[in-house]
């Protein structure tokens, strides 16, 4: 029996060891961390910056731009949420909206840059989706379509790398406790500083217009 026991306990160590370098540390710690945070920085930027858009600068939205709001919209409000409960499956839910939202804004940006897809019918008296209102010197790969496609990439790909702590964490009960104590403050900081900025963009904006 002795012997047996004796010979448990190197696989039982092993064990350990190869679940401790599954635990991620260091900077790869940071980033997963930092992730859920990044996709909701991304989601707001890209909601604010299209209400922006439309309520201060006037550019109206088409239908696709519809579209890609409708799957935008509720990413802010779900990764909000998501962080605040510290809901490590909210990629789950995450992750088809911002897919979704990524292959209409690639339609939508193939059908202002190029002439191989056919544009979609838009409502009596609507906006054209083949309207373009942003036009930067320098830069005229960008447009409205590219930066909701870049928000959708990056809140996609910080899911992703979200999901990499999902099973070592759950084998630590005081482990989302203690890793959650910055990650709310942080969300509401996230939250309240674009709004903010957003806000006072629009002042400034009206107020050099006026």
């Amino acid at each position: 029996m002795q012997n047996q026991s004796e010979a448990a306990l190197p696989t039982m160590a092993a064990d350990d060891d190869e679940h401790a370098v599954a635990q991620p540390s260091g900077l790869a710690a940071l980033a997963i961390g930092a992730s859920r945070h990044v996709a909701l920085l991304a989601a707001w930027v890209a909601m604010c910056g299209s209400l922006f858009f439309s309520d201060v600068l006037g550019w109206p939205p088409c239908l696709l731009c519809w579209y890609q709001r409708i799957c935008m919209y509720p990413l802010a409000a779900i990764l909000a949420v998501g962080i605040v409960r510290r809901d490590r499956a909210v990629h789950a839910y995450v992750l088809p909206l911002a897919l979704l939202g990524a292959c209409i804004s690639t339609y939508h940006y193939l059908l202002l840059k190029t002439r191989w897809l056919p544009a979609p019918p838009c409502a009596e008296g609507g906006v054209p989706c083949t309207v373009d209102y942003l036009h930067i010197n320098g830069l005229p790969f960008v447009n409205i379509p590219f930066l909701a496609l870049v928000a959708f990439i990056i809140i996609a790909v910080s899911m992703l790398i979200s999901t990499a702590d999902g099973g070592a964490a759950t084998d630590d009960d005081d482990a989302p406790r203690r890793a959650g104590r910055w990650q709310r403050p942080a969300a509401v900081a996230i939250i309240v500083l674009v709004v903010g900025a957003t806000l006072v963009l629009a002042q400034l904006y009206r107020a050099a217009n006026a």
